[in-house]
Formats: structure tokens, C-alpha cells, sequence
């Protein structure tokens, strides 16, 4: 990705499709999740996007949630706010309308794929589970989508 163009072309919603780790562990955040949906917009300050999410459960309820990304001058490297153990490094995906982020943390790290539409192409979740796999991350979690997804909150 480059660094000039980044963020606009991210701008918008995304849905939370897949995640990739080296162990189960680094995704057992993500085992109650049916569905989440995101919009990123650009932040109120320069070099800042605010993301916003809504995460739907299994159980049927929504989880509103917010925060912060700070850019890096130039590179795709994402900060976020508030975390400062956390790094998240941006990847564009061979998939229509895909992307893949590397998150980094304390004991954790995972690749997690979004794209705009909420049931890609099975291929696409193929080859981000092939891509994945041949980085040692065996660990793998697809969302199940099978609930509507949860309205976004404006605030």
C-alpha cells in the first residue's frame, strides 16, 4: 500500500470476514462474534482516523465500539490509541473490495480480512486462509454471518 494515497481509499465500511493466528488463543476474542460491521473516517485531528464498530454475538446482542488510529508519516502503520503495545500494519488483498490488517500486541499477533461486502467470494477467504497458513498462522476463524448485521451508531 502506499502511504501518499492511504487513508482515503479506506475510508467507509467494512465487514469483518476472517482472522488468522499462530495459536487459537490470539483469535478466542473473536469466538462469541457472529458479525461485525466498521466504518473508518478520517479523525478530528491530521494523521488520525476514527474508527467505529458494531459487533454482533451469537447471542443476538450489539456491541458498540470506538477508537482511535494515529498514522505514521508516509507508511500504512497504524497506532492505536491508548494501546501503545499494539501495531497494526495494513495490506492490500488480491480480493475485490478486500484487506487485510496484521495486528501486534502483547502475546498476541493475527491477520484479520475485511472487505466491503459482508459474504465475499469464497476464494477470497481461500487465499487469505492459503496466504496465512504459509506464514505459520494455522490457526484460523471465519465469521459465521448468519445474523443481520448491527446498525452503526453516528456518535
Amino acid at each position: 500500500m502506499d502511504g501518499k494515497e492511504f487513508p482515503e481509499p479506506h475510508l467507509g465500511q467494512w465487514y469483518f470476514i476472517a482472522g488468522a493466528a499462530p495459536t487459537k488463543e490470539e483469535l478466542a476474542t473473536f469466538d462469541p462474534v457472529d458479525n461485525i460491521v466498521f466504518n473508518m473516517a478520517v479523525g478530528s485531528a491530521p494523521m488520525q482516523l476514527q474508527l467505529r464498530a458494531t459487533i454482533r454475538t451469537k447471542n443476538g446482542l450489539c456491541v458498540p465500539r470506538k477508537w482511535i488510529y494515529h498514522l505514521s508519516d508516509g507508511s500504512t502503520d497504524l497506532r492505536t490509541e491508548g494501546r501503545p503495545d499494539m501495531k497494526t500494519k495494513l495490506f492490500s488483498s488480491a480480493c475485490p473490495g478486500g484487506i487485510m490488517l496484521k495486528e501486534t500486541g502483547q502475546g498476541y499477533q493475527r491477520f484479520l480480512l475485511y472487505n466491503r461486502s459482508p459474504h465475499p467470494p469464497e476464494k477470497c477467504v481461500g487465499e487469505f486462509q492459503s496466504l496465512t497458513s504459509c506464514l505459520d498462522f494455522k490457526a484460523f476463524l471465519l465469521t459465521p454471518r448468519n445474523q443481520d448485521a448491527c446498525e452503526l451508531s453516528s456518535n
